[in-house]
């Protein structure tokens, strides 16, 4: 098939020469877009891995943290890929690879965590509920539960980090969206760095009986130190004083939105068990 030959638009009906509709941008379909090969590249490009937007992506967001959001807030998108799609793609292996449980919060880190006296009536609740006496059997079925709950509840944790930047940075000219962007690179950066980077290297290297909640606390505030301070020079400009006042500040930020999103966990877990 010629691109000279004449076509009917399915969608518009329009006739046109050529694989594109030129009055609704249709494209014709032929016989090669239906064969086996087709199908696996679509696959392939839909998942990002074969398009160089991921690779370029996610190198930016690790190397030079808020390059992404800042490009994105200006309207240079085309070259990247969307940090919305980024962040899905990732908390999908997030979602199916049994790796570090970043975002989730076992049943007794919820107990230790500052809403854990209010927990305990709600727990008390659901065992009676269901039947269970024993608490230990209670923390199985709350755990296995929490864990898938924990990969679709991320984005609520980045808007919750969201909120406090349109605070901390509001001379800086930006607008909300801008501001929930950075944020959703900042959970793309914990979910390829310590979430798949750190799984990955745990498991070539056999360190899981070294990976204990204080050295994992104590990754997760170094890299998360590097993330703000790095994106608030490229983000937000900020240098100076400044530039270090916010960076600990956002790092208490961080905190506080991590333990409110684990309140929110622990709520919707206990209500969908």
């Amino acid at each position: 098939m010629t691109g000279t030959e004449e076509h009917i638009c399915k969608s518009c009906g329009n006739r046109f020469a050529g694989l594109y509709c030129n009055q609704c941008g249709e494209r014709v379909i032929l016989p090669q877009d239906r064969s086996f090969r087709t199908f696996l590249s679509s696959i392939l490009v839909a998942l990002t891995f074969a398009d160089s937007k991921f690779f370029r992506s996610i190198g930016l967001v690790v190397v030079k943290p808020g390059f992404l959001s800042r490009e994105f807030a200006e309207g240079r998108r085309v070259r990247y890929l969307r940090p919305m799609s980024l962040f899905f793609l990732l908390n999908l292996i997030y979602f199916i690879f049994p790796i570090i449980q970043l975002f989730s919060a076992t049943l007794r880190t919820q107990l230790n965590s500052f809403h854990g006296q209010y927990a305990v009536p709600a727990i008390a609740s659901k065992m009676t509920a269901l039947g269970i006496r024993d608490i230990n059997s209670f923390a199985l079925v709350y755990d296995q539960k929490t864990g898938g709950l924990a990969k679709m509840l991320v984005i609520v944790f980045a808007i919750l980090v969201s909120l406090p930047l349109n605070l901390i940075y509001r001379s800086r000219n930006r607008y909300f969206t801008d501001h929930v962007g950075l944020a959703v690179e900042l959970v793309c950066f914990n979910l390829f760095i310590n979430a798949l980077v750190l799984s990955l290297v745990v498991a070539l290297f056999g360190l899981g009986s070294y990976i204990n909640e204080f050295i994992l606390s104590s990754i997760l505030l170094t890299t998360n130190l590097y993330f703000i301070f790095r994106s608030g020079i490229m983000f937000y400009e900020d240098t100076g004083l400044k530039l270090v006042l916010r960076s600990v500040l956002m790092i208490g930020v961080l905190k506080i939105a991590l333990e409110v999103y684990r309140a929110i966990l622990f709520y919707v877990t206990i209500w969908s068990l």
